[in-house]
């Protein structure tokens, strides 16, 4: 037995499961990394076109070997237990997963505005959606094979596939077949906020961020306005408001 072994042996059962659960995040952030530096090194456009042969390659090799170690079984190349729930569940399963999407993107908030105030916070927020803005909207179009310059139609049906779309209440106004305007009409941080007391979280500046690079990427012919967004005023009905025009 070599020194490395000897160290591993002499760990722990409380240790070792720590470690394991390390691991796991360990191989997140190795992933997120190798993301960010590939898109900074290649850009954006190639760095997404790497990542969606990436992930088919790797998380198939992590689901295989995982299957064997925890004994479930894999069918289309997923948890063969996601077969076995029902529509409403899979929407409830969906709904949980937005929830903990959300609570994670706060949770990063929180912790650089209390170790580096307010400014960094929002600063590290917004330069965060310019990137994960277009990778959601190229996985959706993936996910929905949305045709390169899909429009309005695409738009809408990419609109409803967000992480957050099922846990915030969202409306769409036709104006013409080439222009729409989309409303949050309840939004979860702010009604939290709200409810607390507190006054609106002015987040206009990843607004201009967020959904500009969504909706081109969708279909690099939609020019995207703020129609309204806090610290904008705005009607009791909606907080927040973008209006999405294709022009040729």
């Amino acid at each position: 037995m070599n020194e490395i072994d000897e160290i591993i042996g002499e760990a722990d059962d409380a240790l070792l499961r720590k470690r394991v659960v390390d691991s796991f995040r360990r191989t997140m952030v190795h992933y997120g990394q190798w993301f960010a530096q590939v898109e900074h090194q290649l850009g954006m456009e190639k760095a997404m076109d790497v990542e969606a042969d990436v992930w088919g390659a790797s998380f198939q090799n992590q689901l295989k070997r995982l299957s064997k170690i925890f004994g479930f079984e894999i069918k289309d190349g997923m948890p063969a237990h996601l077969h076995t729930l029902s529509r409403e569940e899979l929407i409830d399963l969906l709904k949980n997963l937005g929830v903990n999407w959300l609570a994670n993107d706060g949770i990063w908030f929180q912790a650089v505005e209390k170790k580096y105030g307010m400014n960094d916070a929002k600063r590290c927020n917004d330069s965060c959606w310019t990137r994960y803005s277009p990778f959601e909207a190229e996985r959706i179009k993936q996910l929905l094979e949305l045709p390169e310059q899909g429009g309005i139609p695409a738009l809408k049906k990419a609109l409803a596939f967000r992480m957050y779309a099922l846990i915030n209440k969202q409306s769409i106004e036709d104006v013409n077949e080439n222009c729409i305007i989309f409303r949050m009409n309840e939004c979860r941080v702010q009604v939290a906020r709200k409810r607390k007391g507190l006054a609106d979280y002015p987040c206009k500046s990843v607004g201009l961020v967020e959904y500009p690079y969504f909706a081109s990427t969708i279909d690099s012919r939609i020019v995207t306005e703020c129609v309204g967004c806090p610290p904008d005023e705005h009607p009791e009905e909606w907080f927040c408001a973008w209006k999405f025009t294709v022009v040729d």
